[in-house]
């Protein structure tokens, strides 16, 4: 078999080149030539050889004329992993996990297929680790061992060559980075090997109606490593986020072709693995015992799910010139805003205050709707007067000074007195139209009534 011609392309003017140099000689990028295969070109011999560009056998639908019947779902046996996945597994899907090292990711892979293994056929690629370490990690966490098949291989024609052999329904590999093609002559885990190898299994995957679960590997920012298009290819893409030293774990959906994006399921890291957290909320709060200053309790909204978050906010004297402004779990740019809001319109300065918010049990809150909460929090903390324990805050803040509405304004209050509190501070537009019982609303407009309540 001849071996195709390689070229290499840079990725940031689009040449093409016949060898590597360190510099692109067109727009003189350094280091962006990446290593790919040549296409031959039309009527010269190869793949397009021939190619007269006829639309023989190509059919235009009418979009009234396809079915739209929704795809059959698999459940995994995971409650909270079907949560994510909005619903389950979908039969011709790939879809990929990242996380940090250590997070989870391959011990929830192999709990799936055991889940699964008992009436599906599954295959586990694994090109990390060796039979006996997976057979260690299945015997630690008491998984059944029986219906699990495994393949330690890192190239993808040979994996491609035994999955259709076997036929299995669910295909995991772990992981993406550690595979290769003999197409190309690259590592293992560059770009170019990467982006031909899931190429290879998206085209396998779609062509015969197995369900792909591919591991990937991320970067120190936390992105998964890789070209860009990786994510693009596949259907869905989870990270698990957490401290790998924390015994709790949450899988966010970032993208998903078949389900809700940013939905999030929870779990916790035992001895026999990762378990599912079925009252998220009661993790994310630290109830106590007496009210205690720079601490209040929100209503965000995850996905589908409503979850009530601790807020801790510490604002104390500087030595610096420059104050520090650090957050965990919440966007750092958005606490700046919140205290030139607070300035402008609550007359209340933080020049020379360092200023610390944290999202108690490592969850991030992406949402506006922690605004108010923060900005609550932050007064508490600079005035040294506590909030009322019984209390849940919601609302986003605008420029002008003015409490805006969220969405889903109900449901998060019914959360909140479904979880025993009593008082809730929301926008006005917020406002129930039916009372709730147990739960008493206090609505505000602006900066200025939120101050008064503090």
């Amino acid at each position: 078999m001849a071996r195709s011609k390689l070229e290499y392309v840079c990725r940031e003017c689009g040449a093409h080149q016949s060898k590597w140099s360190g510099q692109c000689a067109d727009c003189g990028a350094w280091n962006s030539l990446e290593e790919t295969v040549a296409m031959p070109a039309p009527g010269k011999g190869g793949r397009f050889a021939g190619y007269t560009g006829s639309a023989e056998g190509a059919r235009v639908y009418r979009l009234s004329e396809v079915g739209s019947e929704e795809s059959i779902r698999v459940a995994t046996g995971i409650g909270e992993l079907d949560r994510v996945l909005g619903g389950g597994l979908v039969a011709g899907s790939v879809v990929l996990i990242g996380g940090d090292p250590g997070i989870g990711k391959s011990t929830i892979l192999l709990q799936t297929l055991a889940n699964l293994g008992q009436h599906r056929s599954t295959l586990y690629v694994s090109g990390e680790e060796s039979p006996q370490q997976v057979s260690l990690r299945a015997q630690r966490l008491d998984l059944p061992r029986e219906d699990l098949r495994l393949l330690a291989e890192t190239c993808v024609e040979r994996v491609l060559s035994v999955a259709r052999q076997h036929t299995p329904q669910v295909l995991v590999v772990d992981s993406i980075q550690t595979l290769f093609t003999e197409v190309l002559q690259s590592a293992p885990g560059s770009v170019a090997q990467v982006r031909e190898t899931a190429a290879q299994l998206v085209r396998y995957a779609k062509q015969s109606g197995t369900t792909v679960l591919l591991v990937g590997h991320v970067t120190k920012e936390g992105q998964i490593a890789g070209p860009r298009v990786l994510e693009h290819m596949v259907d869905t893409v989870l990270y698990f986020e957490g401290d790998s030293g924390s015994r709790f774990r949450a899988m966010r959906a970032v993208k998903n072709r078949f389900g809700p994006v940013n939905e999030l399921g929870v779990f916790a890291m035992t001895e026999r693995g990762l378990r599912e957290v079925s009252n998220p909320s009661a993790m994310f709060l630290s109830r106590h015992d007496a009210p205690v200053p720079g601490s209040v309790v929100m209503v965000t909204r995850e996905g589908t799910r409503p979850l009530l978050v601790e807020v801790q906010v510490l604002v104390d004297e500087s030595p610096l010139s420059n104050p520090r402004r650090i957050t965990l779990g919440l966007e750092q740019n958005r606490l700046s805003m919140l205290l030139a809001v607070l300035h402008r319109h609550g007359g209340l300065a933080m020049f020379g205050h360092d200023v610390f918010v944290n999202a108690v049990g490592g969850v991030r809150v992406q949402e506006p709707a922690a605004d108010l909460a923060v900005l609550m929090a932050v007064v508490s903390s600079f005035r040294d007067r506590p909030l009322a324990n019984d209390m849940v805050v919601f609302g986003e803040i605008g420029l002008a000074g003015e409490v805006r509405p969220v969405p889903n304004g109900e449901e998060r209050l019914r959360e909140a007195a479904k979880h025993g509190f009593k008082r809730a501070v929301v926008p006005t537009a917020n406002t129930p139209k039916s009372a709730i019982p147990g739960l008493e609303v206090s609505a505000v407009g602006r900066v200025g009534e939120v101050m008064d309540l503090v």
